[in-house]
C-alpha cells in the first residue's frame, strides 16, 4: 500500500497538507481582521474580528511596531482576505494565525497560574 499524500500515525491517517487546529478554525468559522486600533501610550494594538471579538497585542512585542509613529501604525492594508496585516512603510506583516495563538497561549498561562494560586 503507497500513501503519497497521507501519513499514518498511532492509527491515524492525516494528510500532508492539512491545517494545523488555529487554522482550521480560522478557514471553517471564516474569521476575518475587521479593523486594527492602536493605543501607543498603553502599548497596545486592538485587533476587532468579524465576529466582533477584540484580540490585543502589546505593540513592544513587535520591533517593527513598537517605536512607531501612530500615523505610521494607521497606514496598514489587511491582506489575504482580511486573516493577514501589512504595513508598507514598516515593512512587517502580521498573521490571524499568530494572534490566535498567542491569545491561546495567553489563556492557558493565565488558567494555570491562577490553578497554582
Amino acid at each position: 500500500m503507497q500513501i503519497v499524500n497521507n501519513l499514518k500515525i498511532n492509527g491515524m491517517n492525516t494528510s500532508i497538507n492539512n491545517y494545523d487546529a488555529i487554522e482550521e478554525m480560522i478557514y471553517k468559522e471564516g474569521l476575518r481582521i475587521e479593523a486594527v486600533d492602536f493605543h501607543p501610550e498603553l502599548d497596545v494594538m486592538l485587533i476587532i474580528l468579524n465576529t466582533k471579538a477584540v484580540l490585543w497585542q502589546r505593540l513592544s512585542s513587535y520591533k517593527l511596531l513598537a517605536n512607531a509613529s501612530k500615523e505610521n501604525l494607521l497606514q496598514y492594508e489587511l491582506i489575504s482576505n482580511g486573516t493577514g496585516i501589512h504595513w508598507n512603510l514598516l515593512d512587517e506583516d502580521l498573521s490571524l494565525k499568530g494572534f490566535l495563538r498567542d491569545e491561546l497561549r495567553n489563556v492557558v498561562k493565565s488558567n494555570k497560574d491562577s490553578l497554582a494560586a
